[in-house]
């Protein structure tokens, strides 16, 4: 069975984290989120997949490979220019001769995808989506359906008074080979606008499949803490850490006079000086620096970044590389790639820091 996972977006609303990392690489409990994706897939034994890119393609390939160390096997379509959801699928039609899976690849679910095709098999169905349950509808696309699940209408983003279910679209669907001659060649083309609208007018057989699992768009910058926090905190069903409080990696050197206080991730090659609070959830990346009497909490930090004496880094993310010198401070803060804080700094807060500045 194979499955097309939809990774070539620009990541605009991850920004500005995702200007230099695609947002499929953005680490996840120091791990990029892809792997998340095609670890799922591969317990559900779908173990073909292609993944259809377009923008930063070259790290993607170079993460992952031909997928055996993940024990799947790997195949890129590469767009010269974006062709939209339906577009991207369409641009890898040769591949897909047989009923196929499609994934967005900016959400992290536990959909149970042998039984959504178990489903789609018995009802004859041209395209089934996958629906679930949400608080507020209206950022999403929702689904209507009949008492059989046949779906009946679509709505994108509707206004309060407009909805009608809390089911929206969780973006996997499960699609028959045929529904490609439906999308034009070299053109971009929505699956959700135009597509399965489109099918739907003209009586397609799609089917919505109902599911309340552990599901998240990492969309912006603040699903992606809500899913970093709720897998260290042993939600989503996830073992990476073993339900321990405090991990560390390997090749930490941690003072003894420091205080971590779970739930903590600490990665590989990490120095924690004396006097360090660290007050979870929080998530290290590899070869970080703590100096002494540091307070952090609340904060996801990438690889390769220091947070010297008496700063203090409060519900905050500081991607790859960033510097904050002794006794700056950031609370509620973004920095992109490569960001300083002067020594004595104080950020103001809610502040999003494009790449490479220095500050103070």
């Amino acid at each position: 069975m194979k499955a097309v996972i939809l990774v070539g977006g620009l990541g605009t609303r991850l920004r500005p984290l995702t200007w230099n990392t695609p947002k499929s690489l953005v680490p996840v409990l120091n791990r990029p989120f892809l792997e998340y994706v095609l670890r799922h897939l591969k317990e559900q034994g779908i173990d073909e997949i292609v993944l259809a890119l377009s923008n930063l393609a070259v790290p993607i390939k170079e993460c992952f490979g031909n997928g055996h160390h993940l024990g799947v096997k790997l195949v890129y379509v590469v767009e010269e220019s974006a062709l939209g959801t339906a577009g991207a699928f369409k641009n890898a039609s040769e591949l897909l001769t047989d009923t196929f899976f499609v994934l967005n690849g900016d959400v992290f679910s536990l959909l149970d995808f042998h039984s959504m095709l178990e489903f789609h098999k018995r009802q004859n169905s041209l395209v089934t989506i996958a629906t679930i349950p949400v608080d507020d509808p209206t950022p999403f696309g929702l689904v209507e359906t009949a008492p059989d699940k046949r779906i009946t209408r679509f709505l994108e983003k509707p206004m309060p008074i407009e909805v009608t279910t809390n089911f929206i679209n969780a973006g996997a669907y499960i699609l028959e080979p045929s529904v490609l001659d439906s999308i034009p060649y070299d053109t971009t083309y929505s699956a959700e606008k135009q597509l399965f609208p489109n099918l739907l007018a003209n009586n397609g057989r799609l089917f919505a499949f109902p599911s309340t699992g552990y599901w998240i768009d990492i969309g912006n910058p603040q699903k992606y803490r809500d899913l970093n926090f709720d897998l260290l905190s042993g939600q989503g069903d996830c073992d990476f850490h073993g339900k321990q409080e405090v991990i560390i990696g390997d090749g930490c050197q941690i003072h003894p006079q420091t205080k971590l206080e779970g739930p903590v991730l600490v990665g590989d090659n990490c120095v924690i000086e004396e006097g360090a609070v660290i007050s979870g959830p929080v998530v290290i990346g590899n070869n970080c620096h703590v100096g002494e009497r540091a307070f952090i909490t609340d904060s996801i930090i990438w690889n390769e970044t220091t947070i010297a004496t008496g700063c203090r880094f409060i519900s905050s993310i500081a991607a790859t590389g960033c510097e904050l010198q002794a006794g700056s401070c950031a609370e509620k803060a973004i920095l992109a790639d490569y960001v300083t804080l002067i020594e004595n700094f104080r950020l103001t807060s809610g502040s999003v820091i494009e790449p490479q500045q220095i500050l103070g």
